[in-house]
């Protein structure tokens, strides 16, 4: 059986940072990045970007080397992703500190709305049903990422969990600031309007939970497998029918009936910022789908049927 030899080059500045010598032909690029961390501990595998060329893209860690377009002495360049984080500790993060900033505002936590307000109750049935949506809706989220979701990514950069909780927690507390504030106003069609948004905002959440069912049910535990999803049984994942991305309508939906439901300025605000993230998401997906599956059904749109 003939060995290669690994080159791997900083691709900035071409400078060798490392030479493997009898590399077997069946190793996967994951393999590789543990021999390269062997030399360079600080540079652990999920900060290794390894590829075939210095601007090119990364190589996937399943890529086996004697497949890979190289001769036997093989040149890699390498390029630091940075400190790395896992997405479960990501989500969690995101996900616990909405809920938990909530609640402060819903109980009027003291130095929030002045001494005479401190561990008051709003006398709006609709404050509270806010609540009780809210905190739904993000120890659903938790749950999932416990148990539901399984990632093609263990990592993420540290970096970003910053800048996502920025954005979960400031919202959640510009959001939570207004609704229960002892000033706080229901909405102009009382009851009717809080019943009609309750029902979408309901609806929307048990169609999110099932398609992430539907998705995780494509991806066998430990696997990386991609699939074309197809609707299942449960007519909430007939979505899938029309977008390629259902779980981002059903959120997005959701937001919507919040912000019905609570007629409130900074959660339409909320909503339209997410609808337009998960819109560039859907996008990439969509295009993904596309270009790995000749077969994908031809009527699908990203996140909005027949329109976008």
């Amino acid at each position: 059986m003939k060995h290669y030899e690994v080159e791997i080059l900083d691709a900035k500045i071409r400078e060798k940072l490392c030479f493997l010598d009898k590399v077997e032909p069946h190793a996967t690029i994951a393999e590789i990045k543990n021999l390269f961390t062997k030399t360079h501990p600080q540079w652990y595998p999920a900060r290794q970007s390894l590829r075939l060329d210095p601007k090119g893209k990364s190589l996937k860690d399943e890529d086996v080397l004697q497949k890979l377009p190289v001769g036997t002495t093989a040149t890699l360049y390498f390029r630091d992703l940075g400190a790395q984080i896992s997405w479960v500790t990501v989500f969690l993060t995101e996900y616990a500190g909405p809920l938990f900033i909530y609640l402060l505002f819903y109980f009027r936590v003291p130095f929030i709305y002045g001494h005479k307000y401190d561990f008051t109750s709003s006398r709006h049935t609709v404050v509270h049903l806010a609540c009780i949506c809210h905190s739904f809706h993000y120890v659903k989220r938790l749950l999932e990422t416990l148990f539901v979701h399984r990632f093609s990514h263990g990592t993420m950069p540290l970096r970003n969990i910053f800048k996502n909780c920025t954005y979960y927690w400031g919202f959640a507390a510009w959001m939570a600031y207004y609704i229960n504030h002892p000033l706080y106003t229901p909405p102009t069609y009382g009851a009717q309007q809080v019943k009609l948004a309750l029902a979408i905002f309901v609806i929307c959440q048990l169609g999110n939970f099932s398609i992430h069912m539907a998705l995780r049910d494509l991806r066998p535990a430990g696997s990386k497998t991609r699939k074309i999803p197809y609707p299942t049984k449960n007519p909430f994942t007939w979505l899938f029918l029309l977008v390629s991305c259902p779980n981002y309508t059903y959120e997005v939906g959701s937001w919507i009936g919040f912000a019905i439901m609570t007629q409130c300025l900074p959660v339409a605000l909320f909503s339209l910022v997410g609808f337009t993230q998960m819109t560039i998401w859907a996008k990439g997906k969509h295009r993904s789908y596309l270009k790995e599956f000749r077969d994908y059904p031809p009527l699908r749109m990203p996140i909005i049927p027949f329109l976008l």
